[in-house]
């Protein structure tokens, strides 16, 4: 196992790409993946000159309840050689990562799970849910706020005005957990089209919002033409969208669900919460599934905790386990409020006793530790101190990824 070296960045994907089907990418998507691995902190398995596992880790920062930014290493690319499972070469590569991660000075680290189970033995949990959605636009109708109307929206070229889409992205990220504070480079994602991707629907397309001249919203779509007997029934897929205030947000989705020859929208992983959901006429056609999400995985216990700010006062002591990384475990305790924490290690009882699993999933608000303590995951050895906790880490809007990596 050694650090990937740019020589070697081809052969290094072509075994991810071989794990995950083999199906080529498009040479636009594969040259923006290239030049978004950072090979000084990706890591490749060798069987002699032929690479068998792969392991990368993006510089990225994560919102966190409060508005802070935290270090947290993006875990991606992960991939063993069909011939070479069940030899330890995954938990090889988890092993130095982590302790790579430990030593870089970041307190998180996160990722999107191609299969849920094989994360939790080193540490990760589901920490945010989203929602795909699939609207009969045909009988669901927005109930839309003052003020919609007064939102002008235009098309524009997606690339003319990423800019200013990403300004208003910028501008989202400390007020909803979850969200990644995209470095450059990566706004190139947003409008990433390479016709393989596309399933029969047309080229991405932008709708942008702007009041007194100012963009206050976007959104990125495609439309995918249907006709049968009865005339059109085209489908609107959105790609992302976002918008400062319930005004403009309104307004986008609005348009989305009246494009003419269109009698469906569709989107995958928005929020759980987002506004529009209380803006529908009939909520039961908006064919709503909520899927897990983002894994975090809490790498330094006390810089974790302290990073973030906590909805309600608390002062709890928890009793850790944490086998993969074996340096949290024991006692800890947390003291904070809304304005700020402190953990540290104690020698004080413990009130919680949990895993470091646990405290992954409740770490960005959307997971209780009540819910969870009723599924016996978290024990309370102070009675009170379990509700005591769960208000304190809640969030009041719901964690959110916005994208995968």
């Amino acid at each position: 196992m050694r650090v990937l070296q740019r020589d070697d960045w081809d052969q290094w994907y072509d075994n991810l790409i071989r794990a995950f089907g083999g199906v080529p990418e498009s040479a636009e998507e594969r040259e923006l993946w290239n030049s978004l691995t950072e090979t000084d902190r990706s890591i490749g398995a060798w069987d002699g000159d032929v690479c068998v596992g792969t392991a990368g880790a993006f510089s990225f920062r994560l919102s966190v309840p409060g508005g802070a930014a935290v270090p947290a290493a993006g875990v991606t690319m992960v991939s063993v050689a069909a011939t070479h499972r069940r030899r330890g070469v995954l938990r090889s590569m988890m092993r130095r990562q982590l302790d790579d991660v430990r030593e870089w000075g970041w307190p998180l680290a996160v990722l999107t799970a191609s299969e849920p189970p094989i994360y939790g033995r080193f540490g990760y949990a589901a920490a945010t849910h989203c929602v795909n959605v699939e609207v009969d636009t045909t009988r669901v109708r927005l109930s839309v706020p003052p003020g919609t109307d007064d939102v002008r929206l235009r098309y524009a070229a997606p690339a003319d005005v990423l800019d200013a889409c990403e300004a208003v992205y910028a501008r989202k990220v400390p007020g909803r957990p979850g969200m990644l504070a995209r470095l450059p480079g990566w706004e190139r994602l947003g409008v990433l089209d390479p016709e393989s991707e596309r399933g029969g629907a047309s080229p991405l397309q932008c709708v942008v919002a702007e009041r007194g001249g100012e963009v206050v919203g976007y959104a990125r779509f495609r439309i995918k033409p249907e006709w049968d007997a009865a005339g059109p029934k085209g489908v609107v897929v959105l790609r992302d969208t976002e918008a400062l205030d319930a005004a403009a947000h309104a307004a986008l989705w609005r348009f989305l669900f009246e494009i003419d020859l269109t009698s469906k929208v569709t989107a995958l992983g928005r929020p759980s919460d987002e506004p529009w959901l209380s803006m529908v006429s009939d909520i039961r056609r908006c064919g709503l599934r909520v899927r897990d999400s983002l894994y975090v995985r809490l790498v330094e216990v006390g810089a974790a905790l302290e990073a973030r700010t906590y909805q309600a006062p608390v002062d709890v002591v928890f009793e850790v386990e944490d086998d993969f990384c074996p340096w949290n475990a024991g006692r800890w305790r947390l003291t904070g409020d809304a304005k700020g924490a402190s953990c540290a290690r104690t020698t004080d009882a413990a009130d919680l006793a949990l895993s470091v699993r646990e405290l992954g999933a409740a770490y960005l608000g959307g997971v209780s530790l009540v819910s969870l303590g009723a599924a016996g995951r978290v024990r309370e050895l102070r009675q009170g101190a379990l509700t005591e906790a769960a208000v304190a880490f809640g969030s009041t809007v719901a964690p959110w990824l916005p994208h995968g990596f």
